[in-house]
């Protein structure tokens, strides 16, 4: 009966197992396509999560299934059951268990979060790579290749984006395909959030403070950028394009905007805030709010902003 017993539950494990793992390989199809390289750490992260979640939910479930097909007391037994004590060794068991399942879990996001480079908000001066952590570093940066370097503005309620090496500056954010990205992450006024889901990228960008914030995109496509802490009235609009392309058209398109002459860019926070104020609207919203920027000037405003 003891071999029956055992050869059982290693057969249930073994499925368990199995299962967890195809639910882990299907889990990467549940996330955005990987963008950057610094989503793969996050993917492999979330598979492991859901692996050991689907073992730990089936192993539960299907116990107290068993239990309850294969162990219920007849219909009309109504005995008390037999009094059992705690048993010191399980008890053990189920607690030393989860202990080192959490700390395994722990121990490898921590792993992850090094590995990200993602700043705290507890710096106040300028912020580079604190001691002990690393920029991600899963596509390693050839040090012949130059690192573009971009700088990116936070105000209520828009993004700017600024390259210095051709003085152009954006509301929508390019970038090379391969090629290491530096950014400079500031706010002009209080906390925003550098959230790119494709890339499983966020950064709380803090006030009066500068933060180098690293990453490697490696897939061509356009991508949404938005601010993932609230900000005020207007955060929800406070979104923007990422354009990743080859470096060769990625250099045209400087090219091309450095010869555009600077324009206010069409900011929908500022439309917002004027239809929400104009007295003479008969829905007029009537709220105190915060005015937003004054939109900036720039050399390439969204596409659909320059029609």
């Amino acid at each position: 009966m003891k071999i029956r017993n055992i050869l059982i539950l290693t057969a249930s494990a073994i499925a368990l197992t199995a299962i967890s793992l195809w639910m882990g390989q299907q889990a990467y199809s549940w996330l955005p396509p990987q963008a950057a390289a610094e989503s793969q750490l996050i993917d492999q992260l979330f598979s492991f999560l859901v692996v050991l979640g689907t073992f730990i939910f089936l192993g539960v479930t299907g116990t107290l299934t068993y239990s309850v097909l294969f162990n219920r007391v007849g219909k009309y037994d109504f005995r008390d059951g037999p009094p059992i004590e705690g048993n010191v060794k399980l008890e053990i068991v189920w607690t030393v268990i989860p202990i080192l399942l959490v700390f395994w879990i722990a121990g490898y996001s921590y792993k992850v979060y090094e590995q990200m480079g993602v700043q705290g908000p507890n710096e106040v001066a300028h912020l580079h790579m604190p001691m002990g952590i690393e920029a991600a570093y899963v596509v390693p940066n050839n040090p012949t290749e130059p690192v573009e370097k971009i700088e990116v503005l936070a105000k209520q309620w828009a993004w700017v984006f600024r390259y210095p090496n051709k003085n152009i500056t954006s509301t929508e954010l390019h970038l090379p395909a391969h090629r290491r990205v530096q950014l400079a992450l500031q706010s002009e006024d209080v906390l925003h959030g550098f959230y790119i889901p494709a890339f499983r990228l966020k950064q709380d960008i803090v006030p009066k403070s500068t933060i180098d914030f690293e990453f490697t995109p490696i897939r061509v496509g356009k991508y949404r950028l938005n601010d993932s802490q609230f900000s005020g009235t207007y955060f929800a609009l406070m979104q923007a394009d990422v354009v990743v392309e080859p470096l060769q058209d990625y250099n045209q398109w400087l090219t091309k905007a450095a010869k555009q002459k600077p324009v206010p860019a069409i900011n929908q926070a500022a439309i917002e805030y004027a239809w929400a104020t104009d007295k003479t609207k008969v829905l007029n919203a009537g709220w105190a709010t915060v005015a937003p920027r004054i939109p900036p000037l720039v050399n390439y405003p969204h596409p659909k902003e320059s029609n």
